[in-house]
């Protein structure tokens, strides 16, 4: 059938880390490539294994992680510590990556690593970095396709409510409301993943 998805076709975890790389160096340049995924999915570990697989081709690669872009505490809890529309809407700074790190990286040819301790609830004074010509960034973290981000390619790590649930810490239960509903309305990713299981994932590209 004409338009019809493609299959998802099973993929070992090493194999996953070649396919994200080849993404991430697809062009010349310096590129931002996002990887979204629940913290439950551990988006930060597979952005790691792909920036150091490109960084042992040759090229410079580096990884940002979302989580070190959150909103103070006065503000990211706002409504309370377990509101899921706020950790949807309010918690990451995407304001700040956009201009620290996607547009400075474009224009400026730098990129900041880090932002804001939640654990002290201060900035980590971190000062920017300088990128390489062929600069590869990865952006890793929940709900990054919907933050507006302007980034060369994604790859979405998606889990279904009952894996999240296996994988969330029971703290952060109230966390998979937003997540599912994010999940929904996020626009396709380059390379979608089928994550419920890491050991054992399954893949298909959407453009």
């Amino acid at each position: 059938m004409a338009g019809a998805m493609p299959s998802l076709q099973p993929i070992s975890p090493d194999a996953l880390v070649e396919l994200v790389s080849d993404l991430a160096t697809d062009g010349p340049g310096r590129r931002i490539v996002a990887v979204d995924g629940a913290d439950a999915a551990e988006p930060v570990a597979l952005a790691t294994a792909v920036a150091d697989h490109v960084e042992a081709s040759g090229r410079a690669a580096s990884v940002v992680a979302m989580a070190d872009f959150l909103r103070p505490a006065s503000l990211r809890l706002e409504f309370g510590h377990a509101d899921a529309e706020s950790y949807r809407t309010i918690w990451f700074d995407h304001a700040a990556v956009r201009r620290e790190v996607v547009d400075a990286l474009r224009s400026k040819g730098q990129w900041l690593p880090r932002l804001w301790d939640p654990v002290r609830d201060r900035s980590f004074r971190d000062g920017p970095r300088t990128a390489a010509i062929d600069q590869v960034l990865v952006l890793a973290g929940p709900m990054v396709r919907s933050s507006g981000l302007v980034v060369d390619a994604t790859v979405a790590l998606i889990m279904s409510e009952g894996a999240l649930r296996r994988r969330t810490p029971e703290g952060d239960l109230w966390t998979i409301p937003a997540l599912l509903e994010d999940a929904c309305s996020a626009p396709a990713p380059d390379i979608e993943v089928r994550y419920d299981h890491p050991e054992r994932p399954a893949f298909r590209r959407t453009s």
